[in-house]
């Protein structure tokens, strides 16, 4: 590539791959974003155009810019700005770890590019840990908006929009149930898991299925009624998956409690509501008390001391490492615990054979003096 040359695979999914890549002239690093093409006659993926549409009205520090377009021998790129980290792969870091402070800040980040959004009319229908990155200097900037799209405020006129949106794990109930009338408060629910794993680590409802999704999440909440969601039954789904999951309590701050602080858990629990339409925006979480309280925010400069770069791919690549060594030390562990013990079992038939060689010995030696011996040499000598 004449202007940039890729350094290094830093993502990759249904649309593409994205590089890590440097501007010979500038030597700036940039995110080269390549573009799938299955074939002409597929045309250009939606989700590109889409993407592009989009990035080329926003400006907000904590949104993704796009800096150009272009197209090398058929092969479509788009260019970002470079990002060291994304979210998930630094929760997953073996040793670095937020302070109270630095998740408040990084919330707020989250909150104030969420709001910019939703306030220029654009969802972004795919919120998640490895699509939230983040400089080295702690800048946080929301990036990937393959799903995204404007949505119609006025609230009179109902839409239909796809419900095939969302990554499962951070899919909202009403998504889940088949609704495809929605608004932004599908990216808030959305934000509540990515703001609860700032403090867990970890994903608060890991399904495999809708309806498993489902369960885990009635499972942790509690099984919803009509009385904490009038327009449950209203629910294309409600029939098939609803009454599939059984009926439990909510459990969140039993689970969570001792991980997460008074005012941020009543900030989650508000946003996870099952009802869509009780769910604050993200400009009433900036206003909320969480963010008034003792820390103040602070930026996360820690980051600049974290060897190597870290995002989701990476730190799935690193887990893979891990899980292979483990396998290969398990296997040689294996290994070895066969060979010794089929060694000892040479020892011990060795130590038998010599044992009984040296009986036969002694035996022969005693028939020598006593031919009234018993016979135990096998050679016939007394019989």
């Amino acid at each position: 590539m004449a202007i940039y040359h890729k350094v290094s695979m830093v993502g990759e999914g249904t649309y593409g791959k994205v590089f890590k890549a440097k501007n010979n002239l500038t030597k700036e690093l940039v995110a080269l974003k390549q573009i799938r093409m299955e074939g002409e006659r597929d045309g250009f993926p939606i989700t590109a155009v889409r993407e592009m549409k989009l990035l080329q009205v926003l400006d907000h520090q904590n949104v993704i810019s796009l800096v150009e377009m272009m197209v090398e021998k058929n092969v479509f790129y788009m260019v970002f700005d470079y990002c060291d980290h994304d979210l998930t792969g630094i929760l997953n870091h073996p040793t670095f770890r937020l302070e109270p402070a630095n998740i408040k800040d990084l919330a707020r980040q989250f909150f104030e590019g969420l709001h910019y959004l939703h306030h220029r009319g654009v969802l972004h229908r795919d919120l998640k840990g490895s699509n939230i990155l983040l400089r080295a200097d702690g800048q946080l900037k929301i990036t990937d908006f393959g799903l995204a799209r404007f949505y119609n405020k006025n609230l009179d006129k109902k839409v239909d929009y796809t419900n095939r949106i969302i990554t499962l794990w951070y899919r909202p109930p009403e998504i889940l149930l088949g609704t495809t009338t929605y608004g932004p408060a599908v990216d808030m629910w959305s934000a509540a898991c990515v703001f609860t794993e700032l403090f867990t680590r970890q994903s608060i409802f890991p399904g495999k299925t809708e309806l498993d999704q489902l369960d885990i999440i009635y499972k942790l909440l509690g099984r919803p009624t009509t009385r904490d969601w009038p327009e449950l039954k209203s629910m294309p789904w409600y029939l098939f998956l609803h009454r599939k999951c059984a009926s439990r309590k909510n459990h969140f701050v039993e689970k969570y409690g001792d991980r997460i602080p008074p005012s941020a858990m009543k900030l989650i629990l508000s946003l996870l509501q099952y009802d869509p339409s009780k769910r604050p925006s993200a400009e009433d979480c900036l206003n909320h008390e969480y963010f008034s309280e003792e820390p103040a925010p602070q930026r996360t400069v820690g980051l600049r001391n974290i060897q190597g770069e870290w995002h989701e791919y990476e730190s799935k690549q690193e887990r893979r490492r891990e899980r292979d060594n483990q396998k290969r030390r398990e296997a040689e562990r294996k290994k070895a615990a066969h060979a010794d013990k089929k060694r000892n079992a040479e020892a011990v038939a060795a130590a038998a054979k010599l044992a009984m060689a040296n009986a036969k010995a002694v035996a022969k030696q005693k028939k020598e003096y006593d031919p009234t011996a018993p016979d135990i040499t096998g050679n016939g000598i007394g019989s």
